[in-house]
């Protein structure tokens, strides 16, 4: 009965692809690739009613590594209309469009401006446009965080923090006034390796020295004349010049192209080459499910964050589905409860006794998050990603002062010596805080243990590169917590070759959690959408 039942929706999902097939038709050859990111570029592709989705970051790489080997796309035109939110998504996407450059295929952006991050992803292209009155808003990067104990203080509010680990620092913002050495030494680090990352990206994108690079970082921001005149871009010009300036270069390329630029939105080129394989019915080929894990971690259902039943089950079911052959868990989280991490841990280390487990990092996977991804056979970041921190941290807020200020009086009758350990009306007691440090000396050993298993490294390994400690990707791929520097286009290679995929052979890729799908004829031209898409993953 289930094989009749998943028969039908394999028929049910090609008649979509067939129809998407035949209302959305593709020039044979000659044409641009026109495709719009913004700075709200999410992981993958949300649905809205009544408009086509927006596609995320897995839709559009696999869209651009598609391109790669389709000799219709004669070049790429990229419209950059916002920067896309954190470092790993902007190394994800400058890595497939730097691919598709080293292959001949021209690459455009056009920008209305340009800050350092957004100019980390647009200094690979071929020709780098900026709007005419545009600019280049390079002036270096800075980390700064704010502070709140002097304005607790005045509200008579006493924050009580107790950590595991000298550089588990999320709870010293509210007991400093300033940076301690600890938490000062790992943002120096993490802002070093983006430092050196956006000076090398610039000077090979820009043909520029890494000397000269710094010295125009400290000569911004830049009008477009003068960033023309420093060559930080090719020009500045209105959108409605772009087609000719196109023109041009195809021209220069050597293709076979007409004279008139065809460009074709990358999310009807997705819905049409990329989404748009058949699945075989009766001998379907090998699963792969990519879950998406965002947010903090909690016990329990969680619709906005990662929740230890909610993502448990979906994880457990994937485990006992024989039809799936790997997983990709894509990791962006700064941590969360630790029960909850270690619950879903498990999960996770029985899926990886049975089918191959990949974790692909995003901008973070830190604490808890870090925790799932140590999981994995085998994990992937990218350089400026951000890891690590092995430590348990707790705490509480004594607000019993600003209670007295506000007229507020609170009282209560206990049994038992530690009955009040978590009320807010008292600090902790000497008791009660050794009592605290135990259990989360227990939490931090089993953290360590946990790192120790999935690494294959000895406990003191970890617990040297542990104390809460943050790693960029790149640090942390130098200490053995990553396998791999690399996105999701990566992850996904991974799980293949781990599930002895062979190169070339088409696999069904199911994204979890499944997006609610967008009703009408719309959602016959949906773009990833939680459906089932049947492809051949690079």
């Amino acid at each position: 009965m289930r094989s009749s039942l998943e028969i039908g929706r394999r028929f049910g999902r090609n008649v979509s692809r067939a129809l998407r097939r035949s209302m959305v038709g593709l020039p044979d050859a000659g044409f641009w690739l026109d495709l719009e990111i913004d700075a709200g570029l999410s992981e993958v592709a949300r649905p809205q009613l009544a408009l086509e989705p927006v596609p995320g970051l897995l839709e559009v790489l696999q869209t651009l590594g598609h391109a790669q080997g389709d000799p219709a796309v004669v070049g790429v035109l990229v419209r950059l209309s916002g920067t896309p939110e954190g470092w790993s998504k902007i190394q994800s996407l400058r890595r497939a469009l730097e691919n598709l450059v080293s292959r001949g295929i021209p690459v455009v952006v056009y920008a209305e401006q340009l800050d350092a991050e957004s100019l980390l992803l647009a200094s690979v292209a071929t020709r780098l446009y900026l709007a005419e009155t545009g600019r280049v808003f390079l002036v270096g990067l800075r980390a700064d965080t704010f502070y709140l104990k002097g304005l607790l203080d005045q509200l008579d509010v006493r924050p009580e923090v107790v950590r595991i680990g000298t550089h588990k620092t999320a709870g010293e913002s509210l007991v400093r006034e300033q940076m301690s050495t600890e938490q000062r030494e790992q943002v120096e680090a993490l802002l070093e390796d983006r430092w050196v990352t956006l000076v090398g990206a610039i000077a090979k994108g820009r043909g520029l020295g890494e000397a000269a690079v710094r010295d125009r970082i400290d000569r911004g921001p830049y009008s477009g004349k003068a960033a023309i005149e420093a060559g930080l871009v090719d020009d500045c010009l209105y959108p409605d010049a772009l087609e000719e300036r196109l023109q041009t270069l195809t021209r220069r390329s050597g293709s076979h192209a007409p004279s008139d630029v065809e460009l074709v939105d990358a999310r009807i080129y997705y819905t049409a080459r990329v989404g748009a394989a058949y699945e075989p019915l009766l001998h379907p080929g090998p699963r792969i499910a990519y879950v998406l894990a965002e947010g903090a971690i909690r016990r329990g259902e969680d619709s906005r964050g990662i929740g230890s039943e909610s993502l448990g089950s979906l994880l457990e079911g994937l485990r006992t589905d024989p039809r799936v052959h790997g997983v990709v868990l894509r990791v962006d989280s700064p941590g969360g409860d630790a029960l909850a991490s270690d619950l879903l841990w498990r999960i996770l280390t029985r899926i990886r006794d049975e089918k191959p487990l990949v974790a692909s990092m995003g901008e973070v996977a830190a604490s808890g998050g870090y925790y799932l991804a140590c999981a994995a056979d085998h994990i992937l970041a990218e350089a400026c990603g951000v890891t690590g921190s092995i430590g348990v941290i707790s705490g509480k807020l004594d607000v019993a002062g600003l209670y007295k200020r506000l007229g507020i009086g609170r009282d209560a009758v206990e049994r038992g010596a530690r009955a009040g350990l978590l009320s807010e009306t008292r600090g902790f007691t000497e008791d009660e805080l050794g009592a605290l440090r135990a259990e989360m000396s227990e939490l931090y050993a089993a953290f360590v243990d946990r790192v120790s298993q999935g690494r294959g490294l000895t406990p003191e390994a970890v617990d040297a590169v542990a104390g809460g400690r943050v790693w960029s990707g790149l640090r942390a791929h130098s200490h053995g917590l990553v396998d791999e520097l690399g996105g999701p286009l990566e992850a996904l290679a991974a799980v293949r070759r781990l599930a002895g995929i062979t190169a070339g052979e088409s696999v069904d890729l199911d994204l979890h959690p499944r997006q609610p799908r967008v009703p009408g004829l719309r959602a016959l031209l949906a773009v990833g959408g939680g459906v089932t898409v049947s492809r051949v993953v690079p």
